[in-house]
């Protein structure tokens, strides 16, 4: 998701990085470009130095955040904040993520990098449940998917016994 940089856009729109500049997409969220198979028309373009980047998805419907033993946590939706945004934590850490993001039947639809902010001098669940910075960029499974995760495993653990929705992020 981007906008450009007069337009001060809370959630911008999608859009492909073509060498020096964005394309425009025809679709409201990356979730509905998802939900459309993926393709949609071209808009305007953009010079990639006129632009910023905002959160590839700024509402995600659920956010699952898998541990080295296979199961996972829920995070806070919330939470969401571009990659260059303030986590607004004093003295947060940074935990470097890569999440997928579910796209059309459940399949995922892409990939991007994901920050848990975790702030160990506060309690509890309150350490982890303020930012996730995600983005900028998203990057398609035929583009190739992280190396070193079963992505298949993951999504059919968080599938089971529910239904996966565009937009939800897959998180390790």
């Amino acid at each position: 998701m981007f906008s450009p940089v007069e337009q001060d856009l809370e959630r911008g729109w999608p859009g492909r990085i073509e060498g020096d500049k964005v394309i425009q997409l025809a679709a409201q969220t990356l979730q509905a470009f998802f939900t459309g198979g993926g393709t949609a028309r071209e808009h305007a373009e953009y010079p990639l130095a006129g632009v910023v980047f905002r959160a590839p998805v700024l509402r995600p419907p659920s956010i699952r955040i898998f541990d080295d033993a296979g199961d996972f946590a829920f995070a806070n939706p919330a939470a969401i904040k571009a990659a260059d945004e303030d986590p607004g934590v004093p003295g947060a850490e940074q935990v470097e993520r890569v999440a997928a993001i579910i796209g059309a039947d459940g399949a995922i639809g892409g990939f991007t990098p994901l920050v848990e902010w975790v702030a160990p001098h506060l309690q509890g669940a309150k350490q982890r449940d303020f930012a996730l910075t995600l983005g900028p960029v998203v990057t398609t499974p035929d583009e190739g998917s992280p190396r070193g995760v079963d992505w298949g495993r993951l999504v059919a653990h968080a599938a089971e016994n529910t239904t996966l929705t565009p937009g939800d992020l897959i998180v390790r």
